[in-house]
C-alpha cells in the first residue's frame, strides 16, 4: 500500500510568530516532524503543503525527496477548514491512503507513526481510518456540572477510573474516498491509536513552544 504523509503549514502564525520555521533545538521546527516521517519505512512519500516562501526554499534544500506543494491563494486564510486544504492536496498526490500530521507536534516519533500505519493496515477494511488519541484518567465534568466519566458518590482513585480519550490531532490516516464523501479525516469505523502524552505535546502558545523544546532536548540528551 502506498502511504503519503502530508504536513500542511501556514507561513503566518498569530500567537507564535513564524513558529513553523522558528529554531527549535537547533533546527527549524517543521524539520522535526518531517525527519520522523522520513525515518518511517512505512511512508512512501512525504508531502509539504504550504504558502510559506521560507519553508518552500528551505525544504527544497534540506529535504530533496519531499514533494512540495504551494498552497493556492484561496486556501491561505487562517479560517479555512483543514479538510478543504487537504482535499486540494490529495488531488495532486496519488496514494492508497494518506497520513496527515502537523509541524507543531515535534515530539511525534517515527516509532509511533510506524505503529499507527501497521495498526491501520492490519485492521483495514474492518476499520476504515485511524486517528491518534491521548488517554485521560481524571474526573471530567460538563458545563452543567454533570459528571462525565465517574460517579461522584463513589470516590475512585483516578488511576482506577475508566479511561476516556482526547483526539490530539497528531496523526490521521484516511482514504481519498472518506475525505471526499464525509469532508472529514475520520471515517465510519475509525481506529484510535493511543500515543504517549509527551509525543502529543502541541504548540499553540509561546509557553507550549518552550515546554516542547525542553521535552525534546531532554529526550534527545541535549540538556
Amino acid at each position: 500500500m502506498k502511504i503519503a504523509a502530508i504536513v500542511p503549514m501556514r507561513h503566518s502564525s498569530e500567537r507564535v510568530p513564524g513558529k513553523n520555521y522558528r529554531d527549535f533545538a537547533g533546527k527549524p521546527l517543521y524539520h522535526r516532524v518531517v525527519e520522523a516521517l522520513l525515518a518511517c519505512d512505512k511512508i512512501s512519500q512525504v508531502v509539504i503543503d504550504t504558502d510559506s516562501p521560507v519553508i518552500l526554499e528551505d525544504a527544497a534544500k534540506a529535504f530533496p525527496s519531499v514533494k512540495l506543494l504551494e498552497r493556492p491563494e484561496h486556501l491561505r486564510a487562517g479560517e479555512i477548514p483543514m479538510n478543504d486544504v487537504l482535499l486540494n492536496t490529495i488531488s495532486q498526490v496519488d496514494a492508497d491512503f494518506y497520513l496527515q500530521t502537523h509541524s507543531t507536534n515535534p515530539l511525534l516519533s517515527a516509532a509511533s507513526v510506524k505503529k499507527g500505519v501497521e495498526m491501520f493496515l492490519e485492521n483495514y477494511p474492518i476499520h476504515d481510518s485511524l486517528f491518534s488519541v491521548t488517554r485521560l484518567q481524571t474526573r471530567l465534568w460538563d458545563q452543567l456540572a454533570r459528571a462525565i466519566n465517574h460517579n461522584p458518590n463513589i470516590l475512585l482513585r483516578t488511576q482506577d477510573l475508566p479511561p476516556v480519550y482526547e483526539e490530539n490531532s497528531c496523526l490521521y490516516i484516511f482514504s481519498k474516498e472518506i475525505l471526499e464523501r464525509k469532508h472529514n479525516r475520520i471515517g465510519d469505523r475509525p481506529l484510535m491509536l493511543e500515543i504517549p502524552r509527551e509525543e502529543a505535546q502541541d504548540i499553540d502558545e509561546e509557553i507550549d513552544f518552550q515546554i516542547a523544546e525542553y521535552l525534546f532536548k531532554a529526550r534527545e540528551g541535549m540538556l
